[in-house]
């Protein structure tokens, strides 16, 4: 009996080191950010202080802007993703996808949409130049990612 319980303890403490890693890697993959998870899509740089005087013309806000990158290897489709302030200004991404490796810009103004710029089509600024938070969510309201900054940021701020 001893040989068998002798040989059932060997077999575990054997596998002990096997399940310490695989637990190790489960809680790593548990604590993965949500920007990982999201195929490593983030807010990755704010211009909130549109450069010059804020005199709401067009030129002026567009120089204010959120820009998104894909740090995954694969595209991403943003389709029905958000992205909004800390007054839930929302902006809510059509069916585009942004590349493996690529940015995307989110001005606030008018202009046609290109693969590397959208418009919100807005006539009044949404980033306060004071501090705020740029929010990324997904169709299902599940966070990706933010960014938050306050007036000692300048006028912009990488994430």
């Amino acid at each position: 009996m001893d040989e068998i319980l002798g040989g059932f303890s060997m077999r575990v403490r054997a596998a002990l080191p096997a399940l310490a890693g695989a637990a190790a890697l489960m809680a790593t993959a548990a604590l993965a950010t949500p920007a990982q998870a999201a195929g490593g899509v983030a807010v990755y740089h704010v211009w909130f202080d549109s450069p010059g005087k804020d005199d709401r013309s067009n030129k002026s806000l567009n120089g204010e802007w959120v820009q998104i990158k894909n740090n995954g290897s694969s595209a991403v489709s943003l389709k029905g993703w958000i992205l909004k302030d800390a007054s839930n200004h929302r902006y809510t991404f059509p069916d585009v996808k942004i590349g493996a490796h690529k940015t995307m810009k989110v001005h606030t103004g008018q202009g046609k949409d290109t693969t590397a710029d959208k418009y919100q089509n807005r006539r009044a600024y949404v980033w306060n130049n004071t501090g705020d938070t740029a929010t990324l969510t997904k169709a299902n309201g599940s966070k990706v990612s933010s960014c938050s900054w306050t007036k000692k940021n300048k006028d912009h701020k990488y994430c």
